[in-house]
């Protein structure tokens, strides 16, 4: 069995889980998501707490029963306590400001960068070179960030761009100049 997919998920007080076939419906404080699954796997809630088992040992059950799992504590997570990405952004004259539902920012182009919220995510400028992304959905708070940090990555020489806070770029070394040992 996987270990992942054995385990129970426990349903926090607030949140409300419903089963139809293969599509799952978790409500709770934060909002609602729905997600259709594998018809192969078999999720039911007992008491509460929602357990997911597979037919049969072939390998492509194997592997959807740990994944099934594993997106639907995401989904309780979620809606419970959400989640969030942070992006620092680093270099001379970068900066980044929140302008009604835009993210604008300014990353050394000859342009503002504008990127409108999409639904279920909401973004936050702390200061002129933080950004957090927050949402209920793992998947899209994750995908929208990665789609912020694309518009500058990190560069290696002076380690300029937009970046996850945490995120260790490393560092190369520059061109040799004239004087250079031959």
């Amino acid at each position: 069995m996987s270990r992942i997919g054995r385990k129970p998920i426990n349903i926090p007080a607030g949140v409300d889980v419903k089963v139809d076939g293969s599509v799952v419906t978790v409500k709770g404080p934060k909002g609602s998501l729905t997600k259709e699954f594998h018809p192969n796997m078999h999720i039911a809630v007992e008491g509460n707490e929602i357990l997911v088992t597979r037919p049969d040992d072939t390998k492509q059950n194997k592997s959807l029963h740990g994944l099934t799992r594993s997106l639907i504590q995401n989904m309780v997570t979620g809606v419970t306590e959400g989640y969030q990405k942070q992006l620092e952004v680093k270099g001379v004259g970068y900066r980044v400001q929140k302008k009604g539902k835009e993210l604008v920012m300014n990353l050394g182009y000859s342009h503002q960068v504008i990127m409108p919220e999409i639904d279920g995510i909401t973004i936050e400028c702390p200061s002129a070179n933080q950004i957090t992304v927050h949402g209920i959905d793992k998947q899209k708070v994750g995908q929208f960030a990665a789609e912020i940090r694309e518009k500058r990555l990190p560069e290696p020489y002076k380690g300029k761009g937009i970046r996850y806070v945490g995120e260790y770029v490393r560092h190369k070394e520059g061109k040799a100049g004239k004087g250079a040992k031959k």
